[in-house]
């Protein structure tokens, strides 16, 4: 397991948007601008079931995450697996949701949340 700095980590606390690389079936990759999120050992996102996103991760859990300062030069770019679970996303999204815009998350019905949390298997950086 790879370890994020405390300058690195924080680029995922402060409101950066992210980019989630996947992989389609056919090897291709999938990218998302994402919110983002640190627990102090994982790199968090959440999305919705039924999104190429997490249809791509049951298939196969490697990911890529890139995020990068509002001044663009710094960034952490950090690969690993995701594991995604139910548990905890909405509350997740809406945690997300108010860093990002300031309010709460607003479900949409019939939308099921998911939370994927990436362990740092690699981590690279520049600027930090």
């Amino acid at each position: 397991m790879a370890r994020l700095t405390d300058e690195q980590a924080r680029l995922l606390e402060e409101p950066n948007f992210a980019t989630v690389g996947t992989l389609n079936r056919d090897g291709s990759a999938q990218l998302s601008i994402v919110w983002i999120d640190w627990d102090g050992k994982d790199v968090l996102f959440n999305t919705a079931a039924g999104r190429t996103k997490p249809r791509n991760l049951e298939r196969d859990p490697r990911v890529s995450v890139l995020v990068v300062g509002a001044d663009g030069y710094r960034w952490v770019a950090v690969r690993g697996a995701a594991e995604m679970t139910t548990e905890g996303a909405d509350e997740h999204i809406d945690k997300l949701a108010r860093k990002y815009t300031g309010e709460g998350w607003q479900p949409t019905p019939g939308e099921q949340r998911l939370l994927a949390r990436v362990r740092p298997e690699h981590v690279s950086a520049y600027g930090l």
